[in-house]
């Protein structure tokens, strides 16, 4: 499989906002975001008003890269939201929610979600004592994450040991003392902090 190899910076001023790629860079001033707010390259302060395509595709990309997910996969995703019978926009942002490499970014192993995914594919995390290596791993509610033996000698893991947790979201649990976290239930829009109108979505691949 590809994958995206130039500045991920350049993703989030295309974007016009954070998209938290970087881990702790985007916490800081030196986020190339507060630096040049403009979409990159020679054209980007004059840029045109976007059409209402352009503004649905963008909500879509935006959200395709936050999560850090390939455009086929992301489609694979939308499909099977649309066969859910709940609300489509809802089910795609709980199926990229509940992903593995999202959790272990959600429960502190990791500061972001690219680091995350690495862990994962380096065979440092487990589900329910069994290891896995899959980041697109679909957790369930009741499903128990934690690092492996190796796991636990990662720095970042090393870290939140001696540190403790950053906000955690309502549907994880996290036991501070075994490095364990839970998966409690399937997250409602409310308890997903990502800035998009996914109805926009679903309206780009509606038409």
């Amino acid at each position: 499989m590809g994958r995206y190899t130039d500045a991920v910076c350049r993703l989030c001023r295309r974007e016009g906002m954070k998209l938290y790629l970087k881990g702790e860079k985007c916490y800081t001033e030196k986020c190339p975001v507060h630096k040049r707010p403009v979409p990159p390259g020679m054209h980007g302060q004059g840029r045109r008003k976007l059409s209402e395509f352009g503004v649905r595709l963008r909500e879509k990309q935006k959200l395709r890269r936050i999560y850090g997910v390939f455009e086929t996969q992301f489609k694979t995703y939308f499909q099977q939201a649309a066969r859910h019978k709940g609300v489509t926009g809802v089910r795609l942002l709980q199926l990229l929610e509940t992903r593995l490499d999202n959790v272990v970014y959600r429960l502190g192993y990791a500061t972001s979600r690219k680091e995350a995914r690495q862990m994962v594919l380096h065979g440092h995390v487990q589900i329910n004592g069994r290891k896995v290596n899959v980041p697109s791993y679909q957790l369930k509610p009741g499903d128990v994450i934690s690092p492996t033996a190796r796991g636990k000698e990662h720095p970042r893991v090393k870290e939140l040991a001696a540190t403790g947790l950053r906000t955690l979201p309502s549907w994880l649990e996290f036991n501070a003392e075994r490095l364990e976290g839970r998966m409690l239930s399937l997250p409602a829009r409310e308890e997903i902090d990502v800035p998009v109108a996914e109805q926009l979505i679903v309206e780009y691949y509606s038409r």
